[in-house]
């Protein structure tokens, strides 16, 4: 072979170990995520907490072997498609919407990119997926079942308080999961024989005090609260109103009854969030939205606050309390 040959083979071999030795050094691409949050950056609350939680235990680190890029509507609805627009610009890896239209934003947005909801409603009935076993498309996620305990919160809150005869519903009239909730709180008032009232408030700032102005006008005895992101940013306030106006109140979350709420009774909402991280590394390791099952809660938590109670003059039965998971003295 001759001398010009054999250079022109060790030439093109040392241009290949060059390039196989280019691609090893190459850094491993760290995979970003998009998360639409109903609340605030500096108050981000216990979902937020429990998603990162749900991703440490995984093995995820935010800023090293994963990033995380959050998106806080701070109760401006009207934000959200800017925001998912924004995410989709960013080529994140996957989406994560935790509230109602925040997953239809993403729904309208994308197509292509996975998409992990967290849904109050039925997210069949919504048209988010074809069905919890085969979702179909790119989404699925976790359903939170809120809507589904509606009629037993308020059949738990008539248990603990016998005398109460007429409901008020504060729900926020701008945004459509609350607009179901609040019919089907009228549905399970009217089976239970309760007299019904709408307290409707509109975000981003709603007249939560004329709620209850309206409410003893109207002689509503019982308060229960139809959570969303505009509602929940105003829940202390809430909270001292029904403990003034010595409402009884039933929550569609354990954080609110913490904080002085009589009573809820919902999923392990921080279970919810934290199972987000495990579709998460699913999705991270190659599995499709179309495959994976919409999960649904098995376990349910009634949380009562007997220092509540006693501030609005109520003793709760003994046959309610022996049934509660978590009692707040």
């Amino acid at each position: 072979m001759k001398k010009a040959g054999v250079l022109s083979i060790l030439f093109v071999v040392v241009l290949l170990a060059a390039s196989v030795i280019a691609e090893a050094q190459q850094p491993a691409k760290i995979p970003r995520i998009g998360y639409v949050s109903g609340s605030d950056p500096n108050t981000p609350g216990y979902q937020v907490e429990a998603f990162r939680k749900g991703l440490r235990d995984l093995g995820y680190i935010e800023g090293k072997n994963i990033l995380v890029e959050y998106r806080y509507v701070e109760g401006r609805l009207d934000r959200v498609p800017a925001l998912l627009g924004e995410l989709v610009q960013l080529k994140v890896d996957v989406l994560v919407a935790t509230f109602t239209i925040a997953i239809r934003a993403a729904k309208q947005a994308t197509t292509t990119i996975p998409i992990i909801m967290v849904s109050a409603t039925d997210p069949v009935a919504a048209g988010f997926v074809d069905s919890l076993a085969r979702p179909g498309g790119n989404i699925t996620g976790v359903v939170r079942l809120i809507r589904e305990l509606s009629s037993k919160r308020l059949e738990l809150l008539k248990e603990a308080v016998p005398r109460i005869s007429r409901i008020g519903v504060l729900w926020d009239g701008n945004a459509p999961g609350p607009a179901i909730a609040f019919k089907e709180y009228e549905e399970a008032a009217r089976s239970l024989k309760l007299e019904f009232q709408s307290l409707e408030v509109r975000g981003p700032d709603p007249d939560v005090d004329g709620a209850f102005q309206a409410a003893a006008k109207g002689r509503a005895n019982a308060l229960t609260v139809v959570r969303n992101n505009v509602v929940d940013r105003h829940s202390k306030r809430i909270v001292d109103l029904a403990i003034k106006n010595r409402l009884p109140s039933v929550w569609e979350g354990g954080e609110f009854v913490e904080s002085g709420g009589l009573m809820s009774y919902t999923s392990d909402d921080s279970a919810n969030f934290r199972r987000v991280a495990t579709y998460v590394d699913r999705i991270l390791k190659g599995a499709k939205p179309a495959d994976l099952p919409v999960e649904q809660p098995t376990k349910f938590e009634l949380v009562i606050n007997l220092k509540t109670a006693k501030q609005i003059g109520l003793t709760i039965p003994q046959s309610v309390l022996y049934r509660a998971d978590k009692v707040i003295k």
